[in-house]
This record gives C-alpha cells, structure tokens and sequence, in this order.
C-alpha cells in the first residue's frame, strides 16, 4: 500500500516546500512512433551528460515511451493515486540510463477523487525527483486538457517533422494551446530534417504564430533522419550509446545541452 496521504493540503505542502522541479512537457505533431523515439534518445542523451532524468507517459491514446520500452503492462500513477501500490513499485530503470513512470490513464474509469489524486500522486512524483529532468511524454485532448494540471505549467514543446500535414498540425495544436492556456511561448523541435529544413519550418511557424496567435514560438533545435536511428532502436538501444559518431548523436547530444541549460524561454526565438 502506498504510504502517502493524499488530500489536498499535504499535496500543496509538497509543491510548496523546497525547490520547484524543472518539467517539460511533449507533444507531438509526428507519426505514431516518432515522439517515442525522440524521447528515449533524448532521455539517454542526458542521462549520458551527467543528468538525472525521469520519463512520464502520460499518453492516454498515442504509442507512447512506456509501452516503447515494455513497462506499460503493471501499475502506474493512477494505482498509486487509488493508494493500490507504493511508488517506487511504478518507477522502472530504463537500460538507456533514465526512469520511467507510466500514469496508466488509458480507458480508466474515473472515481470523482481520481483526478485530484492522481494530481497529488504527480506532484509527490516530481517532487522527489528534485534535481532530476521531468520529462512528460503528453497528450492535449480534445476538450483542452491534461491529465495533470502540472503539465499546463511546465515547458511544452511541439515535435513536427517537414511534411505539410505535420505542420499544419503543429500549427493548430500551438493555437489550441495559446487559447486554453493563454499568451505564452512555446517550443519547437523539429525532426527528420537537416538544419536548413528545420530553419525553413520553424521560421514559418514562427511567423504565422507571431502575426495570428500574438504567440511567441522558440527553437529548440533539430534532429536529421538518420538510418542509425533505427539501427539502434532494432538493438535495444539509443543512438548516442550505440552509434555515438552518426548524425543523430550529435543532434541529440546537442539537444541534450539545450534542455539541461536552457529551456523553452531561453529557446531561439524568430
């Protein structure tokens, strides 16, 4: 059984007490698959320099890093929220040199205190992870919602790829998040592009956000397409362990630097 109490003061006492942990949360405008595999080879790329990082699956429909790396069958948050498992029981050491937590939302029937518990159990989560990179691997619903209200108050970064349909939908989901979580800047990573390619979206989107949304974007970077890439997920492994001189681990170790110094605000902006 877990050993936390869960009512709403001892949640606020936690969040308010010491350091406030650096979350950055991930949505995707890409395939299935892609958001995934940046996330864990991103994942591994910090933990390679030095970082303490945490994944959260929060993907309640996506294909989502829990399920990637096969962790996504026992409990998760939710179980720990309803007090049916301890929490070190959901944190799974990723052989890539990060953890992982699944929040295990799919198709869950909510009791009405789920939602507040399962906030709660988050906060506790991050909070012990003080020190640590949160990494949330997010979804945005359709009715303009997160599983967590910490995810709308963390950095959210927008992965697209150069195809018009990816843009397209990166663009729209930036205006969706701008109008339910108001004025505020927002990352983009682009992938499977070289940097003239990445330039060419972000300066586009940057553009159009600016004119339309009043929204300020900033770019986090790139990531080319690499045959590596693949390579290294058929072994069982990441790109910058495996292949530590292709394309993409030099994309991803720079990467990695930006997020462990920077951050959304700190991003290029147009």
């Amino acid at each position: 059984m877990a050993s936390f109490d869960f009512d709403q003061a001892e949640g606020l006492r936690r969040m308010l007490a010491g350091p406030k942990p650096r979350i950055v949360s991930f949505l995707s405008a890409t395939l299935e698959d892609d958001k995934g595999a940046m996330l864990v080879n991103l994942g591994a790329s910090l933990a390679q320099s030095g970082n303490d990082v945490l994944i959260v699956d929060a993907c309640e429909r996506g294909y989502g890093v829990a399920r990637r790396l096969g962790v996504d069958r026992g409990p998760g948050l939710l179980q720990v929220a309803r007090q049916e498992c301890a929490l070190n029981q959901v944190i799974h050491p990723a052989p890539q040199g990060f953890s992982v937590v699944n929040m295990n939302t799919v198709a869950s029937a909510y009791h009405p205190d789920d939602a507040r518990r399962l906030a709660n159990t988050f906060d506790v989560l991050v909070k012990q992870a003080a020190g640590s990179i949160v990494i949330v691997d997010g979804e945005f619903s359709p009715d303009g919602g997160f599983p967590v209200p910490a995810m709308a108050a963390s950095e959210i970064v927008v992965q697209v790829s150069t195809s018009a349909m990816s843009i397209t939908n990166a663009y729209a989901l930036v205006k969706r998040l701008s109008q339910h979580l108001g004025r505020r800047p927002f990352g983009i990573l682009v992938t499977g592009a070289t940097e003239a390619e990445a330039k060419v979206v972000y300066d586009n989107m940057s553009s159009a956000a600016t004119r339309y949304l009043a929204v300020t974007l900033s770019s986090m970077g790139s990531v080319p397409a690499d045959e590596y890439l693949q390579r290294a997920a058929s072994l069982g492994r990441a790109v910058v362990d495996a292949f530590p001189l292709a394309g993409a681990s030099v994309a991803f170790r720079r990467l990695a630097g930006r997020f462990a110094h920077g951050g959304v605000q700190h991003g290029r902006a147009a």
